[in-house]
């Protein structure tokens, strides 16, 4: 994010003049640097203040169902796995792209919950499954059902035709960053 700082974009105060808190940064960046280019910041800045917004709106349903941002997705990745709702802990980091040490302490805070089980794998007796145990599917069932109306709601902020464009450019963006092709021109 070049010279600002992430903290000066995350602020919730606007600007009684019609500027946005990060059009302000930039104003007085520009005062201050006026040899740098900081339009970047327009995009970046907006984007972190916009990731922490959703993040706030989306712990406020995890935390309905007493859960947090992290047990919601490990609870989630053992339903899409379908029945019997169980994977190897390697797995379950690989799907929700954690250590397999954050993933124990989010499976043993589940398992005390009773919301899975941990068992010995039947081909190893050295690896462990996890499962959803009913309790679990049934509250993660009612609690994913949830989470789809807030994003559906928090996504109705924008007519259809700009929630699809943006889906498209950040789905281009993402690919470039995830798997950075050649550059240069044609």
């Amino acid at each position: 994010m070049g010279v600002m700082g992430v903290r000066e974009v995350m602020g919730d105060e606007g600007d009684r003049q019609g500027m946005d808190r990060v059009a302000r940064i930039q104003d007085e960046w520009r005062r201050e640097r006026p040899e740098l280019d900081i339009t970047p910041q327009g995009v970046i800045g907006r984007l972190h203040r916009l990731a922490d917004r959703l993040g706030e709106e989306l712990r406020l349903v995890y935390g309905r169902y007493g859960l947090s941002e992290g047990e919601f997705d490990v609870l989630c990745a053992l339903r899409r796995a379908g029945e019997p709702y169980e994977r190897a802990p390697g797995e379950l980091a690989a799907h929700t792209m954690v250590t397999t040490g954050a993933m124990t302490k989010r499976i043993d805070r589940l398992e005390q919950a009773g919301l899975v089980t941990r068992r010995r794998a039947d081909d190893d007796q050295r690896g462990r499954i996890v499962a959803l145990t009913e309790p679990g599917r049934e509250l993660i069932d009612r609690a994913f059902t949830d989470h789809m109306r807030n994003e559906r709601r928090l996504l109705d902020l924008l007519p259809p035709t700009e929630a699809s464009a943006l889906e498209t450019l950040l789905t281009t963006w993402l690919s470039r960053m995830e798997y950075p092709g050649p550059t240069g021109g044609d």
